[in-house]
């Protein structure tokens, strides 16, 4: 029983320290220059078909930009006659940790929602024409229109964007003459604030019901994709931006672009709709739109439980008004289910410490008999009623709910500034004093003082190491997560200090 329960132990935290590697992914490093000029002499050999968006030729003369705002409740938004498209997004409602509002903007590279079509016209810098002003929304004035003209060499293009106050939904209508078939771009990073070692950012297609993630540094090739697509995106922790087609989809691609990871659709010519969206990943919201969107929020390997897991913590927060609180009784309530198996590991874990002396005179005995050594030490486990995993096995089980839990606590943008008591003013970053971390660590000593053990005194000290281990672990995990293990470490000891209680006025079997 020892080894095993050892060998438990130790699985339990090779599984949380390799968590990182293989369900969470990490932030792409920035790709060297060498590395860049290899990759765009790639790209220049790939077949035209796949290839990138071909770059717009000189027009000749500078492009006279001009910008136009619209400001609603939660957005301003600021278009450019450059290309007729999205310039930034303001998030009035979300504040970054300088205090300043949170900003999703495009870049150079490909400006968001930029047209491109395989003939080699890029439209991304061309000065379209639009009529009008400022636009501000409110309870007056619910809606507002904006259209872009662009109109030479047998191309016609007119953008009509439709804006709602209180949503960060917006319609995009297209209308173009002159080309077969078009690309539409999102942009590098368009929906990435923070760029988050935890979490993946960039691009994200949804084909079906899959959602499929990529980097830079991974797509040496373009990665096509001609059935299913729902939408594509950009994404980082907390917000994302995404174009949702209402029409015919020919193809979606993401590819490397001199080090930057962009993500296009391509549609038939003439008239299309699509739903544009930029802003934060509130799942209820998402769904609400029906487009698929909330599949944008990744609740990882154990989704199956992650997802009720949250609707439950949101319950109890809408009871609560603090998700400290809610997620304590959540802890309450997930540890309801495992007490019967927990009290029946306690009790195999007591038989097991009694009998302790009868194990060691048989390992002693058959020492040099190994199979006869584990045939007698059956029969004693089968004469008194124990199974010598028991005490594992409670812990092994809660591993998925912990992992469903990290993940719910990690990427809900509802903990995201959510404080809880005192000096805890965000649950979804680390305690800034560590003082969560440490009192678990103390809890797990306490735990383990309490736990009846069959290990050798050698080994128990051994043991020792491992509240150690986890609180280092925990130092940097969101405050939520900690407040969670710690609340589940005082639920253990008051169950064992009663089944210890019981036990005591037991007599041994």
């Amino acid at each position: 029983m020892d080894k095993r329960m050892l060998l438990a132990i130790i699985l339990s935290i090779a599984i949380l320290i390799t968590y990182q590697y293989f369900f969470v992914k990490p932030v792409p490093q920035p790709v060297p220059q060498e590395t860049i000029k290899e990759e765009t002499k790639t790209t220049q050999a790939v077949p035209k078909a796949i290839a990138p968006m071909p770059q717009m030729p000189q027009m000749g003369g500078s492009v006279d930009e001009k910008e136009v705002r619209v400001e609603s409740d939660l957005y301003t938004a600021v278009l450019t006659s450059k290309g007729g498209t999205i310039k930034s997004i303001e998030l009035k409602k979300y504040k970054d940790k300088s205090g300043k509002s949170i900003i999703l903007k495009g870049d150079d590279v490909l400006p968001p929602l930029a047209i491109g079509a395989d003939e080699g016209f890029q439209f991304s810098k061309v000065n379209f024409s639009f009529q009008g002003k400022d636009i501000k929304l409110g309870p007056e004035s619910k809606t507002a229109m904006l259209v872009f003209e662009y109109s030479s060499e047998g191309y016609s293009i007119r953008r009509t964007y439709t804006f709602k106050n209180n949503d960060y939904g917006i319609d995009l209508r297209d209308e173009v003459a002159g080309l077969n078939s078009y690309w539409v771009t999102l942009g590098k990073d368009f929906g990435i604030h923070d760029k988050d070692s935890s979490v993946h950012f960039g691009p994200v297609v949804l084909k079906d019901a899959d959602r499929m993630e990529f980097v830079a540094k991974k797509l040496a090739e373009p990665n096509s994709f001609k059935e299913g697509i729902k939408w594509i995106a950009q994404e980082d922790k907390y917000f994302f931006s995404s174009i949702v087609p209402m029409g015919k989809i020919e193809e979606a691609k993401a590819w490397n672009k001199n080090g930057d990871a962009l993500v296009a659709i391509k549609v038939p010519g003439g008239t299309n709709n699509y739903f544009i969206y930029a802003g934060p990943k509130e799942y209820d919201m998402l769904k609400r739109y029906g487009y698929g969107l909330e599949h944008i929020v990744d609740f990882g390997f154990f989704s199956i439980l992650a997802r009720p897991l949250f609707w439950i913590l949101k319950i109890f927060y809408s009871i609560s008004h603090n998700y400290g609180i809610a997620i304590i009784i959540l802890t309450i309530i997930v540890r309801i289910p495992f007490i019967p198996l927990i009290n029946k590991g306690q009790k195999s874990m007591k038989k097991l410490q009694d009998i302790q002396p009868r194990m060691a005179e048989i390992k002693e005995k058959y020492k040099n008999d190994p199979q006869r050594m584990q045939k007698e030490l059956m029969e004693l486990y089968k004469k008194h009623k124990v199974n010598p995993m028991g005490g594992c096995l409670p812990m092994l089980l809660q591993i998925p709910v912990f992992f469903a839990l990290y993940k719910v606590l990690l990427i809900a943008i509802e903990l995201r500034g959510a404080p809880f008591v005192l000096w805890i003013k965000d649950l979804s970053v680390k305690d800034p004093y560590y003082i969560l971390p440490i009192i678990m660590g103390a809890t797990m000593v306490i735990q383990q003082k309490m736990t009846p053990s069959t290990m050798e005194p050698t080994q128990q000290k051994i043991m020792m190491i491992m509240p150690v281990v986890f609180t280092f672990m925990f130092l940097t995990f969101p405050s939520g997560l900690v407040l969670y293990w710690l609340v589940n470490n005082v639920l253990s000891i008051a169950q064992q200090w009663h089944m210890n209680k019981k036990l005591t006025k037991q007599p041994a079997s």
